[in-house]
């Protein structure tokens, strides 16, 4: 059998270097948010009902969509942030579910990671075998991304207000990956839950 597992955290939890070193093992990955910028591309369907909802101000120059001034209006604009969602994650969650089907008719006993911030929001994780979240205390979250996105504090909190807090999240896990230590321990908690995964398939 195969296996499909959904891997989720909140932003600066980590979820990213969890799902390279799941690469890295030689999981085939699933990339929700690589999926969603190849749907929102000119022309697409999720496109124009965007612009239709958005207006064709939220466009660059060269016609793609420019995902920041989108996020600063659906992060203070909960209807329009739903209407977002409604648009994009039916889309995503079609695709993911086209390209497990397709690596598991190369492999019947593949172990598929969907990488997917929104795992639990879109409703997805109740398509997935199984749910990992990978958390970190909050104060951590907040350190990071101001560290790696040179973000003001006021902003990232902002932003972590907006979304589902990892508190909520880790109740819909099946495996929790914590992520207060250093990247060697997310690393080997990472390679020890992969040889399970594995024994599964």
């Amino acid at each position: 059998m195969s296996l499909l597992v959904g891997l989720t955290g909140g932003m600066g939890s980590g979820k990213s270097l969890a799902a390279s070193y799941f690469k890295a093992l030689g999981a085939q990955m699933i990339d929700a948010d690589r999926i969603s910028r190849e749907l929102v591309a000119p022309g697409k369907p999720a496109w124009k009902e965007i612009i239709e909802e958005f207006g064709s101000n939220v466009l660059n120059p060269d016609q793609t969509l420019n995902r920041k001034q989108i996020a600063a209006i659906v992060f203070n604009d909960e209807s329009k942030r739903k209407k977002l969602e409604d648009i994009i994650h039916p889309r995503v969650i079609v695709e993911e579910r086209r390209l497990y089907e397709k690596y598991r008719q190369k492999n019947s006993r593949v172990l598929a990671v969907i990488d997917a911030a929104l795992l639990i929001e879109s409703g997805n994780y109740k398509n997935v075998d199984k749910v990992v979240v990978v958390q970190c205390g909050k104060e951590e979250q907040i350190r990071r991304v101001m560290e790696r996105d040179g973000t003001a504090r006021s902003e990232v909190e902002n932003r972590l207000n907006s979304q589902m807090p990892l508190e909520e999240k880790v109740v819909f896990g099946d495996y929790i990956l914590r992520n207060d230590d250093t990247r060697e321990s997310l690393k080997s908690q990472v390679g020890e839950l992969y040889r399970n995964l594995r024994d599964q398939v």
